[in-house]
């Protein structure tokens, strides 16, 4: 272990809870030279140390890095990125607090460290700010930052941080101090939009407490990356846990665990591959081997009927892409949707039919194996009928007279299917429209980049 601020602290957490308390050995350590560095925070792979650290007793040292140990664990760093990328803006003071009120909770029932005095939890966060009831145990159970953030933001709409290409702070040369004040995803002392009743009851009671998390936007990894690390963590999690057993720092395991999600263009190209994947038909001018090594006898006066060998099917697979226009596909789905298709399309070899239509059919499209271009599709100058829903019988049937070796159906799943065609269907909907049952086959949600 290198020396550092947190060593004393890290020992005691690997005395008391060896399991858990050793998830601080794989997290980077780092001390702040400048005076006017924070007391502790996290980038999400380092715990950071200022000089005030040494200041104070070994439990609050301990509590501290048992706090910002479980940040790095739980990916919160990470995640708030996420979510900044999803929702378009993040106000990090209520991100941080509702973070805070998750990790304070797990750990407030060891008696061998010691929390700040303005520590927020998350059974105060829940009845202050969400007029909720709940014990600490169930809270953690039910309640992942995501979550908790989501409901206590009720900002205005009027001001909001901007996204995409920001200006960002340089870091303090030599020192690995995070990035200073005027980072979009840094805590400042105003907020970015005018609060509504709880997110400012939710900063009112997070007004003491020290912000702590600071992502960096520089150490962005591949989202193959993120998943992977989500993963081990993950699991160093539940190791932890069940090996320490009560004595475990984490009070339950918690909701809010880092997930690990599959892209969805991952499962879909997955799952086209496996229906695409060329069969082998029967040929009747060719016997099997089994035949051809018998030559055609079971014994010397007995001739075997003659068994029809296999080939390579020489048709190319098809894949039908019903679109349907009446629901609620914008075109930046669209687009991210077709060109995927139009890639798995080409490596596959495979023809493609494009049944475009709501309560019917509107139009359809053939094309070669490789010949698909997304420009091909054009629905503006499709006549609509006018605001009907969606009815993807005559769809489906009408992609069937191609019989294609299976289907991707791009919907929001609002209408009636009475025709279930012998190929396999994929049911690609919107993320927001995860929770719909399709008829039959198989769901797919398109979350949003």
């Amino acid at each position: 272990m290198h020396d550092h601020r947190g060593v004393r602290a890290i020992q005691r957490m690997v005395e008391f809870a060896p399991s858990t308390g050793g998830l601080a050995l794989w997290v980077g350590h780092q001390d702040i030279i400048d005076d006017d560095a924070p007391m502790v925070m996290t980038d999400g792979d380092r715990v950071l140390y200022g000089p005030a650290f040494e200041r104070l007793g070994l439990p609050e040292q301990t509590g501290f890095v048992a706090h910002e140990v479980l940040h790095i664990a739980l990916r919160h760093p990470q995640r708030a990125l996420d979510l900044r990328r999803v929702l378009g803006d993040l106000d990090m003071q209520l991100f941080n607090i509702c973070a805070d009120a998750i990790v304070n909770s797990a750990l407030g029932h060891l008696g061998w460290l010691r929390l700040p005095a303005s520590s927020v939890f998350l059974d105060e966060l829940l009845a202050q700010a969400l007029n909720v009831k709940q014990d600490v145990e169930t809270a953690l159970l039910q309640w992942d930052v995501e979550r908790l953030y989501r409901s206590i933001d009720d900002r205005g709409k009027g001001a909001r941080a901007e996204t995409g290409a920001k200006a960002r702070a340089s870091q303090a040369e030599g020192d690995g101090s995070p990035r200073q004040t005027g980072d979009p995803l840094q805590p400042s002392a105003q907020p970015s939009a005018q609060d509504g009743p709880r997110a400012a009851r939710a900063r009112e009671l997070g007004a003491q407490i020290a912000y702590d998390l600071a992502p960096n936007l520089d150490a962005e990894s591949a989202p193959e990356l993120e998943t992977e690390q989500a993963r081990e963590w993950s699991e160093r999690l539940l190791r932890g846990h069940a090996g320490d057993g009560d004595f475990s720092m984490l009070r339950a395991l918690i909701a809010d665990l880092p997930r690990t999600r599959t892209p969805w263009r991952q499962v879909l190209r997955t799952r086209l591959a496996r229906g695409l994947s060329r069969k082998q038909a029967v040929s009747w001018s060719r016997p099997t081997r089994s035949y051809i090594a018998n030559q055609g006898r079971a014994g010397p006066n007995r001739r075997l009927p003659f068994e029809p060998g296999s080939c390579a099917n020489a048709n190319a697979p098809r894949i039908a892409v019903i679109v349907d226009v009446s629901g609620s596909i914008d075109d930046d789905l669209l687009k991210q949707f077709a060109t995927e298709i139009a890639a798995i399309s080409r490596r596959q070899e495979a023809g493609l039919i494009v049944v475009i239509g709501d309560d019917r059919v509107r139009r359809v499209e053939v094309f070669e194996p490789g010949a698909f271009d997304l420009r091909d599709i054009d629905l503006d100058d499709i006549d609509f009928a006018g605001g009907g829903g969606t009815d993807f019988t005559p769809l489906l049937e009408r992609a069937d007279l191609y019989r294609p070796d299976i289907g991707v159906v791009l919907t929001d799943l609002e209408g009636p299917a009475r025709f279930q065609p012998e190929w396999p269907v994929i049911w690609a909907v919107p993320d927001s429209h995860a929770r719909a049952a399709p008829p039959f086959g198989q769901k797919l949600a398109l979350a949003r980049d």
